[in-house]
């Protein structure tokens, strides 16, 4: 059994957020004061108590009863002001990227004090170097270190649990995702994409040894191959693969969770309604990763959209996602959706909020170390983005037709 720490329950913060004066730190905070409960205890946290105190001006403005909300005074580099941060709180939810110049002391903070913590890393290096490092650790505190709460990569990870539980069970099982969006992208997604492109080398270094350090199920197989471009026709679009963070993120539930089947195989896309569309978008990654290898030019693509900022309300009013799945095994084929705003900011800050309240308040699975959102938040989580507003649908439910393309257990 892991061990939880013994103060956990009386600590002085239910929810810290650190960051809370970054322009995704700020959208968290306005969720953080329309919905937190009203015996929930939170606080801002952040380098620069005066920009803290305008911040907390400006909610109050609006929501009176934040003029009192605490305000906590650390630094990314300060291990000491982390230390006395994650032993005040029990959950710490961090919007302060990239996470892998400037999230490491955090975490390791938080698994010492047996604290949760919570980010919105899009970065695999990251995720795989703190797993590494403060997972042991974590499950002897009983720390819930949950990595992607944003748009990386819970609407993937939940999306695909959701799609599971419409299939039957104990069957191989495979879904793919289709992603479509229409949003401005955002300045800390660049920054980290560049980033991580800039150090892919030892990106895959960390993978392999993470791979060597993870355990996998004994009885059951998960695959996260990455797919090929392809015409889709039972959607009517260009699959463009994914070989993002949500591929692995969903890998790591599935291999966690039982449900999933003896043998689970994911893929990811982007859907893209013309081939010069799909050929365009993997020329723009590859121009994308090549820029990252200059560090001149790597600085100059950075600027032009700053982490920290971000578009008006009214543009990201106009903005969406929806992401499809295509569930297949045991003689059904089911077809859902999870669909929502603005996915770089108005959705990921919603996510993000909703994370750290289920994890403070909600009754969850017992749970510690690295878990993935689906592992450690799962069907509470799911109830509680669709009360904020994101949408999961079934939109059909099926046999499998006698000779259609069936990806369940299909190699690698």
């Amino acid at each position: 059994m892991n061990a939880v720490a013994p103060e956990r329950g009386s600590r002085e913060f239910d929810v810290v957020l650190f960051g809370a004066t970054g322009f995704t730190g700020q959208l968290t905070v306005r969720h953080l004061a329309a919905h937190a409960p009203a015996e929930c205890r939170w606080a801002l946290a952040g380098r620069d108590l005066a920009k803290l105190e305008a911040v907390r001006e400006k909610l109050a403005a609006v929501h009176p009863r934040a003029a009192d909300v605490p305000l906590v005074t650390a630094d990314a580099g300060d291990g000491p002001s982390l230390a006395r941060l994650a032993a005040r709180s029990r959950v710490v939810a961090s919007t302060v990227g990239p996470y892998i110049l400037y999230g490491t002391r955090l975490v390791a903070a938080c698994a010492e004090a047996g604290t949760d913590y919570l980010d919105l890393s899009g970065e695999p290096e990251f995720v795989d170097l703190m797993y590494l490092r403060h997972h042991s650790r974590a499950r002897e505190t009983g720390a819930r270190l949950v990595h992607a709460c944003g748009f990386d990569s819970v609407p993937h990870d939940l999306g695909v649990r959701f799609t599971v539980e419409q299939l039957p069970e104990d069957v191989p099982l495979s879904v793919d995702a289709f992603v479509r969006t229409q949003a401005a992208p955002s300045g800390g997604t660049l920054a980290s994409t560049l980033l991580a492109f800039s150090r892919a080398n030892r990106m895959v270094r960390v993978a392999k040894a993470r791979r060597a350090a993870d355990p996998r199920p004994a009885l059951r197989r998960v695959r996260t191959p990455v797919g090929r471009v392809r015409r889709e026709d039972e959607l009517g679009v260009w699959a463009v693969p994914l070989p993002l963070l949500d591929q692995q993120i969903v890998g790591r539930s599935a291999a966690a969770l039982e449900r999933y089947g003896p043998d689970f195989t994911f893929r990811h896309y982007a859907a893209l309604p013309h081939l010069p569309m799909a050929v365009g978008a993997l020329a723009a990654m590859g121009g994308l990763f090549a820029a990252a290898q200059l560090p001149a030019l790597r600085r100059r693509l950075s600027a032009r959209l700053a982490s920290g900022e971000g578009p008006d309300e009214q543009r990201r009013a106009r903005s969406w996602f929806q992401v499809r799945f295509v569930g297949r095994g045991g003689g059904r084929r089911v077809v859902t959706e999870v669909t929502g705003g603005d996915p770089g900011y108005d959705e990921t800050s919603r996510i993000l909020a909703e994370s750290a309240l289920c994890l403070a308040h909600d009754d969850l699975p017992p749970t510690s170390g690295q878990v993935t959102p689906a592992v450690a938040m799962g069907e509470a989580l799911t109830a509680r983005l669709a009360r904020a507003g994101l949408e999961f649908r079934v939109l059909e439910d099926a046999e499998e037709p006698t000779g259609s393309r069936s990806t369940a257990g299909a190699p690698a």
